[in-house]
């Protein structure tokens, strides 16, 4: 586009004039001057005060239509609506899910969807591959689908990988366009990918929606990170864009598809998108890809200080409790977690200095009961009870891991949650029992107290979600019980920790 210049002799010099002025004349200018400015500045008083009339009238009198011509819209244009209609704090109706799914497949998966999906209160469809047969209904308890659009004209090279992956990347993009009002963030996850939204709505709500994020987390195995990429939103454990950023991918997203047939994934082919935009990844450690094998204790029994946003793959590790099924599993961790969303999964550890016992509890789940003091930086690593994703190796992880012994006396009596009751004022007790063990229990004699334990009771109050607003700090927790413990149970209290408090045995 050319812009016109103005010829040069149109441009005024603000001092030239005044160079060829004799005194008497800048005298008699300079009198002019005065009075033309107090005319001026009684002008100005007078439409002063009628503009601030008219504005009261104008609120008094519900004249809204007056009102908004004196808003600036600068931020309507960056984000796509009306930012003035809501200001208000991010909730879960601002939240559009977009689960990747398949119609042969739903039946089988649902019930991971379904122990989190809340009809009529979360927003967000399940994208089909096709539409479901139409002798079957569609269940209520599900989310409402929609079925992908054709992609058969991109690109897909990966060799070992599937062109599902193109029309799971475009559900950003189809969910965008669908258009629907009061839409702050599109989140994306498979259909065995287990929400918290409560903790969702937490960790989003520290960001502005206005401006350009790209949320998640990355794989636990190192090697798929390597394969992959670190700076990526690993999709099973789900990630988040924000609307600011959502109205500039969906317009290169195509062309990104193509770009980067050769990827395997749609997750990595929105990672390269990402690239091309400049937006990095913002990691948020409650995203759970879950690329582990075998036991996910270790993960979960030590979860890092941030709300639990996510867990993903659980069909290929073992249950979540020991002695029930992986659903069954599942429906009573989000139990638990309805009882206290910020709560769950938070890992606190204390010691009973009369026993020189040290007590790891991560709410909602395990208790580990040590007969022996431990020291803090030990009780924070979690158990290496799993083996990466692809190779089935010990490592390497993305976060520290220690060795879970098979010596009955080097391993912690492991506790797992009962149920949790609301008492109705802001608290909760969860209690917490010890399976019955198979095999050989460990016969030292540091040993024999600790084995009377048969179950925890754990006092707290409800966390708020404004917790997470705040520099991330493990709460604390303490032996309230005296004695022996001849009855069995152990009474223990989590809270806050003091000012000067730390977690440091003597």
């Amino acid at each position: 586009m050319s812009h016109h210049q103005p010829h040069q002799d149109s441009f005024h010099d603000p001092l030239k004039p005044w160079k060829y002025i004799p005194f008497q004349t800048l005298r008699i200018t300079t009198d002019a001057f005065t009075n033309f400015m107090k005319g001026f500045l009684g002008i100005c008083l007078v439409g002063s005060i009628s503009l601030f009339s008219f504005l009261a009238f104008s609120k008094w009198f519900g004249c809204s239509e007056y009102q908004n011509i004196f808003i600036s819209t600068s931020s309507e244009f960056s984000t796509g609506y009306d930012v003035r209609a809501h200001s208000h704090e991010t909730n879960i109706s601002h939240i559009l899910f977009g689960i990747g799914g398949s119609a042969k497949t739903w039946n089988f998966r649902r019930h991971y969807c379904e122990a989190w999906w809340k009809p009529n209160v979360t927003r967000g469809f399940v994208w089909l591959d096709e539409r479901p047969p139409e002798n079957e209904s569609w269940p209520e308890t599900s989310p409402r689908f929609q079925v992908s659009q054709d992609t058969s004209r991109f690109k897909y090279t990966c060799p070992y990988g599937s062109r599902a992956a193109v029309r799971i990347a475009r559900i950003v993009k189809e969910s965008f366009e669908l258009g629907l009002e009061n839409v702050r963030w599109l989140v994306m996850g498979d259909d065995d990918t287990v929400f918290f939204p409560e903790n969702l709505v937490a960790v989003l709500s520290k960001y502005d929606h206005n401006q350009m994020y790209y949320i998640g987390s990355n794989s636990e195995s190192v090697e798929q990170d390597q394969v992959h990429s670190y700076t990526m939103a690993y999709g099973g454990g789900g990630f988040a864009i924000s609307y600011a950023l959502a109205a500039v991918l969906v317009r290169v997203l195509d062309g990104c598809i193509d770009r980067y047939a050769a990827f395997y994934g749609s997750d990595q082919k929105i990672g390269g998108c990402m690239s091309e935009i400049g937006v990095p990844l913002t990691k948020e450690l409650g995203f759970h890809q879950m690329d582990i094998r075998q036991n996910p204790y270790g993960v979960l029994a030590a979860h890092p200080v941030a709300p639990l946003v996510s867990l993903h793959h659980l069909d290929y590790v073992q249950p979540l409790f020991p002695g029930t099924s992986q659903e069954e599993s599942v429906k009573k961790l989000v139990e638990a977690y309805k009882s206290d969303p910020s709560r769950t999964l938070q890992h606190s550890f204390c010691y009973d200095l009369s026993r020189n016992w040290s007590i790891s509890v991560s709410w909602g789940y395990t208790i580990q009961l040590y007969p022996t003091l431990v020291n803090a930086k030990e009780l924070a690593t979690p158990f290496r009870t799993f083996l990466t994703w692809k190779s089935w190796n010990e490592g390497p992880f993305t976060f520290d891991v220690r060795r879970m012994s098979s010596d009955p006396c080097e391993k912690p009596l492991m506790f797992y949650l009962n149920h949790v009751h609301n008492l109705g004022n802001g608290s909760t007790v969860s209690s917490y029992t010890r399976p019955k063990v198979d095999g050989n229990q460990c016969q030292n004699e540091n040993y024999a107290p600790a084995l009377l334990v048969h179950s925890f009771n754990v006092s707290a109050q409800i966390l708020s979600r404004e917790i997470w607003k705040k520099v991330p700090r493990r709460q604390c927790c303490e032996v309230v019980n005296d004695g022996d413990g001849a009855e069995g149970i152990l009474q223990v209290k989590l809270r806050g920790c003091n000012q000067w408090e730390s977690v440091t045995p003597p």
